[in-house]
Parts: C-alpha cells; sequence; structure tokens
C-alpha cells in the first residue's frame, strides 16, 4: 500500500462530527437520535474538543457541551479496550479544567458543572452485542456496594449488518457506517486502491456523496492514518509481549545464577574456606555468605 501524507492526526469519524463544516449539523443529528429530541438549531452546540489530543492519546474523540452535557464520544475500530472508563475519566477531568473558571473550585458557593456522558461507537469485527456498559469500577481490586466514584460508558456496535437503532435514526451515523463497510469491503481485495475504490463506490451511491467528493484527498489521507495507527498498536502490543516474554526468561536467569552461587558457597562454608575466598568465588555478599 502505497504511502500518503501522514500529517492528518485526527479520523474520518471525528471529522465528519467535530472538524468539517457540516460536523455541527451532523452531530446535532446525532444528539438527536441519541436522546429523542428534535433541536434544529446549532447554535446550541458548543465544540469543547481538547486540541492537545493527539494521535497515540485519546484518540478519535468528539466532545461537545449541549443541554448542560459534556457528551463525548469515542470511535473504536479494533479491539475494544476495556480501559476506556479510566481514559474517560482522565480526559473529562481535563475537560471540566479547560471549561471551569479555576477559582470555582475553592468558591464558598457551589458551583454547578455540566452533566458527562460518555459514548464509545464500535464497528470492529468482533462479534460484540448492540449495546454494552463499561464501568470505572468493573476492574476494581476491592468491590463495594458503596462507591466513591463511578463512570460509566455506553458501547454501541454500529457496525452497519448489526441492524443498529442508532445508526438506523441518524443519517450521518448511518452513512458513515456504510461507508466504513465499502472501506472494509475494498481493503480486503486490493490493499493498494482499496480506498480509493470505497471513496468511489460510496458517491456513485450517495453515501456520504457531498462529503467525499470535496474531500476524497483528505479523506484517505485520514484513512490512511487510521491503517498505520491501528498497526501501531497492533505492533506495540507485540513488542509488549516480546518484552515481558524475555523479561521472564531474564529474571528466570537471574534467578538460577543466584542460586547456583549460594549452593557453591554452602559447600565452601562446610569445607572450611575463608569467608573473603567464599565472597570471591561465589560472587555473594559477605552479608549473604554469614546469613547462609
Amino acid at each position: 500500500m502505497r504511502k500518503h501524507n501522514r500529517r492528518y492526526k485526527d479520523s474520518v469519524f471525528v471529522d465528519l462530527f467535530s472538524n468539517d463544516k457540516t460536523a455541527k449539523d451532523n452531530f446535532l443529528a446525532l444528539y438527536n437520535a441519541l436522546y429523542n429530541t428534535n433541536y434544529e438549531s446549532t447554535d446550541i452546540l458548543k465544540n469543547i474538543r481538547l486540541k492537545q489530543t493527539m494521535y497515540m492519546s485519546f484518540a478519535n474523540d468528539v466532545s461537545y457541551l449541549v443541554d448542560n452535557k459534556i457528551i463525548v464520544l469515542a470511535e473504536h475500530q479494533s479491539t475494544v479496550n476495556p480501559n476506556m472508563p479510566l481514559r474517560c475519566l482522565e480526559y473529562v477531568t481535563r475537560l471540566y479544567e479547560h471549561i471551569q473558571n479555576p477559582r470555582d473550585r475553592y468558591s464558598r458557593a457551589l458551583k454547578k458543572i455540566p452533566v458527562p456522558v460518555f459514548y464509545v461507537f464500535y464497528n470492529g469485527r468482533e462479534n460484540l452485542p448492540a449495546q454494552k456498559i463499561l464501568r470505572l469500577s468493573d476492574p476494581f481490586i476491592m468491590q463495594s456496594e458503596t462507591l466513591s466514584l463511578e463512570l460509566v460508558v455506553k458501547l454501541i456496535n454500529i457496525n452497519y449488518d448489526k441492524d443498529s437503532q442508532i445508526v438506523k435514526s441518524c443519517e450521518p451515523l448511518g452513512q458513515y457506517s456504510r461507508f466504513v463497510d465499502a472501506v472494509r469491503r475494498h481493503i480486503a481485495v486490493d490493499k493498494e486502491h482499496g480506498f480509493e475504490n470505497a471513496i468511489k463506490e460510496c458517491i456513485k451511491n450517495d453515501i456520504l456523496r457531498e462529503y467525499l467528493q470535496r474531500k476524497s484527498r483528505e479523506v484517505v489521507n485520514m484513512l490512511i492514518a487510521e491503517y498505520d495507527y491501528d498497526t501501531d498498536i497492533a505492533v506495540q502490543r507485540e513488542e509488549s509481549l516480546m518484552l515481558g516474554i524475555q523479561q521472564g526468561k531474564t529474571l528466570g536467569l537471574t534467578e538460577g545464577v543466584h542460586q547456583k552461587a549460594l549452593e557453591t558457597a554452602k559447600v565452601m562454608l562446610t569445607m572450611g574456606y575463608p569467608l573473603a575466598d567464599i565472597c570471591k568465588i561465589s560472587g555473594l555478599s559477605s552479608a549473604e555468605v554469614e546469613a547462609l
């Protein structure tokens, strides 16, 4: 697959719902679908996405302030990250720092804050249910009926073949889901031209037509960046696994050498060797030898 401009950090998902000139209209349609509302004006929306969020951190995020709620969306195209609630906690903390006056934290009066709501839209290939709840408390080492801290993330499977209600009721999300399906099909048979062919098919079939006609080259670059991101994650996981195996081997070897030294020192002690000679030959410290 030929390489394109890697400067694009965001995904097509983020561009459609956060950056593009139609992003607010798209997000408003999504919000109406999620909350069964009928808002028509995007004036109620305030994009509060953290600009410093980059490629390898909280990827593919969309954040809006609307109806006294902070809506945080994230997209997953690979394995679902069970640590997403913790990542959302870190992220929303930074959002509160961004939107709230720092002095309010020390005010004697109670300062109201918007309610955070978290969604993960999943369009990977794992066989996941239509919806799933991820909780910050799930991995707590100790479980308790009374929690001092909780955060809930709603995972929604938006794969086109899953017949999701939200995909049906939100036209921009539905078209995006069909676009992802087209990309996946074309890449499977032609890695060199798959992205371009998927875009051509979608334009022909009136799937994100105006958007893709206007930004086809940018979309290809974003898809390449997404592809490279998933590859990077896979490589990191593999490297982490190999590092763990190597560290285990090294640890085992080190422990074996130390055990051999202890056995040597014990034999030398029974034979009456001087302490200095035992330390020199075994490599142990005098304290270690004296402790035998």
